[in-house]
């Protein structure tokens, strides 16, 4: 399964793009029928010969059943563009910030590599929520790949713009998403371009809306009253959302959640751009709409499904590995130097930054 650069452009424009295909075919079989009609001459001469009027009705039927079809089609086909761009107006957020990890602009016509910041926000009720997921996708067209960097939510590092430092997944609830990106551009020493926000809570309306999601579970273990059985398992969205929490029966810790959360994110991308997304557009993009917000434009995403498809050929999940050190009572990972020098060489060359 790809991870396309991101959830919501793979999503919304698969929809589109089959709808639309559907439209191509039922068009072209419209048009091909006028062209035998017409070649044929069966229209010519009919009104002198009986069976040959038999023929003419026949053939009338048929094209108009098709004519009925390409409309029926076509209007469906208006509806889901209407839909999707209200839902991508819905989740357009800017974010008022600015990088100096970039000479020159971005430039998504052009093919050139780009990074997304996927923060896995926990907003409950009574609280600002906080980051508990934290991702960074780099994608390079040319290498048609995908780098995928998990970074734990206890890394200990600067806040940027807070003047202290402490667990990186503090950022959001010190900044929101402006500092989270600086701070982790600060980290990994990489331009971030862009953000992809995402209401865990509110993800299982998405997993839900796709009717539900099939992972592969490598843990057997009960969470908040719920047996997940080691093997393939069916998940609705209630009981995905609890899949994707746990983590303290996880010998892996935040990385064994990190890892089940990716799962139901990859689950949800399949479901979504699989053809029965067709029959529940409006619930899909209803979900995505409500619970995940991003800077990208909708040109930017028809820019990433068309110019950066082969990039989601290779995928390589990548992990930041540290020591657990307690300081002033509260639990942190350290990242040494080394390690965090390893990374930032690894996502420069993929982005072709310096």
């Amino acid at each position: 399964m790809v991870l396309q650069p991101l959830i919501i452009g793979y999503i919304l424009l698969s929809i589109l793009e089959k709808t639309y295909e559907i439209f191509a075919i039922s068009a072209i079989l419209y048009i091909s029928f006028i062209i035998f009609c017409r070649d044929t001459e069966v229209f010519i001469n009919m009104r002198s010969d009986k069976p040959k009027r038999k023929k003419r009705t026949w053939l009338r039927v048929t094209g108009i059943v098709l004519l009925l079809l390409v409309i029926g089609i076509g209007a469906y086909a208006f509806t889901v563009w209407n839909s999707l761009t209200d839902a991508v107006d819905t989740m357009h957020q800017p974010v008022e910030r600015e990088t100096s990890k970039r000479e020159e602009s971005l430039s998504l016509s052009k093919k050139e590599p780009f990074s997304v910041l996927m923060l896995g926000v926990d907003e409950r009720e009574g609280d600002s929520g906080r980051s508990d997921t934290m991702i960074v996708l780099t994608v390079n067209p040319e290498k048609k790949s995908v780098k995928m960097l998990s970074i734990p939510r206890d890394t200990r590092t600067e806040i940027v713009g807070h003047g202290t430092t402490d667990k990186i997944n503090h950022a959001y609830a010190f900044g929101g998403v402006a500092m989270s990106m600086d701070t982790v551009e600060n980290f990994l020493d990489i331009p971030i371009d862009y953000y992809m926000q995402i209401n865990m809570e509110g993800f299982k309306d998405i997993v839900d809306a796709v009717g539900g999601v099939t992972v592969n579970n490598d843990l057997d273990f009960t969470y908040d009253g719920v047996h997940f059985a080691k093997g393939s398992i069916t998940l609705d969205g209630e009981d995905a959302l609890k899949f994707s929490r746990m983590r303290k029966q996880d010998p892996r810790g935040d990385f064994g959640r990190q890892l089940r959360q990716r799962l139901i994110i990859q689950a949800v991308l399949k479901e979504g751009a699989s053809l029965n997304s067709l029959t529940n557009f409006n619930d899909i993009f209803s979900a995505l709409s409500k619970n995940i917000k991003t800077n990208l434009t909708f040109d930017e995403m028809v820019d990433i499904q068309k110019n950066y498809k082969d990039a989601a050929g290779s995928i390589d999940q990548m992990t930041i590995t540290g020591t657990g050190q307690t300081i002033n009572k509260i639990w942190y990972l350290i990242v040494s130097d080394a390690e965090k020098t390893k990374i930032q060489n690894e996502l420069k060359e993929h982005l072709a930054v310096n």
